[in-house]
């Protein structure tokens, strides 16, 4: 028996590790006359405990290893679950019959029959009639030797259609002309042919084409407006040519440098003599001012900013006019009595 031989050997060194066990000396002084020796650890007494359990132990190891080796454990075979056949559910079928609502309806009368009126039809709202989309009924207006001409990119589709400058209502043309002075009140666009009477300043564009936004108009179109306007100056010869928009001034660098403008190099207000616009025949031509746009759509400038370059321009025509004896009293009262009779 091969478990046995094993645990024998262990057993008889550990009796030999006990028998060097000595007990513990008593000193009869400090130990109340021997009184606390019967709590001492006795040697003997556990060494035959220890060696009785520790036997006891191995005896019962090696009847286990014996009964296993006897009695092979051998694996019961599993079972098969089975699942009790399920009855087949029968559900009952209730016919429902219903009737429906039209059925209902027709056969129960009702108390009042109602006899339908036939609603008026309105006639269709006849289209605003204008131009086609090719054409405006905005005119210039350029009497000669104006004070101010007014140069715009080109006429919205609601000018096109009244043929008033700057007629849509986001548009801040007639605006910034009163808060910049001007004007002497803030007009309507319906006011566009009075302002040469009234205040020597005049109206153009540079392509006669109208769109819904000035950026649908092409490079090619704009440049090709730079010659005709240089024309209607020449002929007209207004004191100062205002540009509305930075596009126009970039499309007239652009025909006079042959590149376009760089940065450094635009600015908005009065620009250098040698770019006058119309000169030719012994006149120095007209200087330039370039202001900005007055289009609801464009956001590139706050407010503030806009009407800080048009009250620079602004004070130029108020004193200009002053100097032409166009702003006294009795003038502006001829102007105000020219203007109710216009109206």
């Amino acid at each position: 028996m091969p478990a046995s031989t094993e645990v024998q050997p262990k057993l008889e060194e550990d009796e030999t590790a006990l028998e060097t066990v000595e007990d513990v000396p008593v000193n009869k002084m400090t130990s109340f006359n021997g009184r606390l020796q019967q709590f001492l650890h006795n040697g003997t007494a556990t060494r035959e405990a220890l060696s009785t359990s520790r036997t006891t132990i191995s005896q019962r190891r090696i009847n286990t290893t014996n009964e296993r080796q006897a009695d092979p454990i051998t694996p019961s075979p599993r079972r098969k679950r089975t699942v009790p056949p399920t009855a087949p559910i029968t559900t009952a079928t209730h016919q429902r019959t219903t009737r429906s609502k039209s059925t209902l309806m027709a056969t129960s009368p009702s108390p009042s029959k109602r006899k339908r009126t036939a609603t008026p039809q309105i006639p269709p709202t006849p289209p605003i009639a204008g131009p086609p989309a090719t054409e405006s009924l905005l005119r210039d207006t350029i009497p000669p030797n104006l004070i101010l001409l007014l140069v715009g990119v080109n006429p919205g589709i609601m000018t096109g259609v009244t043929g008033y400058a700057y007629a849509h209502p986001s548009n801040l043309f007639w605006k910034l002309l009163y808060s910049s002075g001007i004007t002497s009140v803030r007009h309507i666009p319906a006011d566009t042919y009075k302002l040469p009477a009234l205040y020597s300043v005049g109206n153009t564009n540079i392509v006669e084409r109208p769109t819904r936004d000035a950026s649908m108009l092409s490079r090619a179109e704009m440049d090709a407006g730079v010659p005709v306007l240089e024309a209607k100056v020449a002929a007209q010869r207004p004191e100062v040519v205002c540009l509305v928009g930075k596009s126009i001034w970039e499309a007239v660098w652009r025909v006079r440098h042959g590149r376009g403008i760089r940065k450094e190099e635009f600015r908005y207000g009065w620009q250098a003599e040698t770019e006058n616009m119309g000169r030719g025949d012994g006149w120095a031509g007209a200087p330039v001012f370039v202001a900005t746009t007055t289009s609801g759509l464009a956001a590139g400038m706050k407010p503030a900013e806009k009407e800080a370059v048009w009250a620079e321009l602004g004070s130029w025509v108020v004193k200009r006019r002053q100097e032409r004896g166009l702003d006294s009293v009795v003038v502006k009262e001829e102007i105000m009595s020219l203007y109710h009779k216009l109206s």
